[in-house]
């Protein structure tokens, strides 16, 4: 009786379990979307302004502020009320600021749409991200890569559906609320789904925590997550430009290299949860390093068509698992707070996404962009070097 009592507990809550994935992710999803609308008509609101490059450039500025000055405060908020709870308001707030982006008519209306997009983006990342984590513990297994596996999906989805809007010349504003019908669609259906309540310590020791210095633990893998998040930026910059300039790629293959660095990060992060099943955690990243590294120093020492491909692929593959593990090991730590322990990394990470592409740009300035990408390609040898540090990292 007692067999067939515990069968019928799991039957039930293995689909529970189950649903609570489905519904996580699709919050990953949502969140990918609204981005990648965003992005996918950038072209079309720079023309809309009339804004230089550099004037479009300083306004672009805005969005990475908004979410660094966000993160402190992200973490304190889903510790106190619960992930859950902030991304009830995160999400719809987030995807309502696609409105401001498309209603802008002077570029300091953009500015300000794009620090509310980068406010209420880091809300979402930090509190979507707990979610992940609290879903991983419930699976007793790692999914958080397939969970970022969801938001690259989104990535492609979104450029599809904005080259379908440009194509059918919809603007910008009515194209952004297609996307926040379906998103807010996604929220009432899955939200009831989502992990209730708080997790980690007690209010009191995270207070203490987040205000003292940070865990020793937390900076080395923030370090793991900017060295990967450098790489990341740099591909997003300037791929197009490295096949362009250096490659000397015909203009129909310009995309190529930047095509091939997202299809192999997303493919990696469906991937990667069976990888570290398989081999462990630390052996996956420290492989993941070397081939960011040997990707990047192949770009540089035969820039040619197929090699600098292969080469964008290889760093798309090891760059795809890393910001996942780094999320899953500091949701996991057990004196932080989840919220706070993944605030405290985002940070770091986030800052290679700031200085990584400015620091390939003054490198060029000075001495070539295949430099450039030399010295992007010794952060993949830090990365391996800094996981065999690390403890916590199995």
């Amino acid at each position: 009786m007692t067999i067939k009592t515990q069968k019928a507990r799991s039957s039930r809550s293995f689909p529970d379990k189950k649903r609570i994935r489905i519904s996580v992710a699709l919050f990953y999803f949502s969140m990918g979307l609204c981005f990648a609308s965003w992005a996918s008509r950038i072209p079309d609101i720079k023309a809309a302004l009339n804004l230089s490059d550099a004037a479009f450039g300083s306004i672009l500025f805005a969005l990475p502020v908004g979410q660094f000055l966000m993160m402190p405060f992200s973490g304190k908020l889903v510790t106190n009320f619960g992930s859950n709870k902030v991304i009830l308001f995160a999400v719809p707030a987030y995807t309502l600021c696609l409105t401001n982006l498309g209603l802008a008519t002077q570029g300091w209306h953009l500015a300000i749409g794009l620090f509310l997009f980068g406010i209420f983006g880091n809300m979402c990342n930090i509190s979507i991200n707990t979610q992940g984590v609290a879903a991983e513990k419930l699976f007793e297994r790692p999914i958080m890569s397939a969970f970022h596996g969801g938001w690259s999906v989104a990535g492609f989805t979104g450029a599809l559906i904005g080259l379908a809007m440009i194509n059918l010349k919809v603007p910008p504003y009515l194209h952004f609320w297609i996307v926040i019908a379906v998103v807010f669609v996604i929220i009432s259906v899955n939200y009831p789904k989502l992990i209730q309540g708080k997790s980690g310590p007690t209010m009191a020791s995270s207070k203490k925590r987040f205000f003292s210095k940070p865990d020793s633990t937390l900076l080395q893998l923030g370090v793991i997550g900017f060295c990967s998040m450098a790489s990341e930026g740099a591909m997003f910059d300037w791929s197009g430009i490295y096949f362009k300039d250096v490659v000397r790629a015909p203009s129909s293959l310009i995309i190529l290299g930047y095509t091939s660095f997202m299809i192999m990060m997303a493919a990696g992060r469906f991937i990667a949860d069976a990888l570290v099943v398989r081999f462990g955690r630390k052996r996956l990243l420290q492989v993941s390093g070397i081939l960011i590294s040997s990707g990047l120093f192949i770009s540089v020492f035969f820039p040619y068509l197929v090699t600098s491909t292969i080469a964008f692929m290889m760093v798309g593959l090891g760059v795809s698992s890393i910001v996942p593990s780094v999320y899953s090991v500091a949701g996991k730590h057990g004196k932080v707070a989840p919220g706070i322990a993944l605030a405290t990394v985002s940070s770091v990470s986030f800052l290679g996404f700031l200085m990584g592409p400015p620091l390939i740009g003054y490198i060029s300035a000075a001495a070539g962009l295949r430099y450039s990408f030399a010295v992007i390609g010794i952060f993949g040898i830090c990365i391996t070097l800094l996981v065999s540090k690390i403890r916590a990292m199995h």
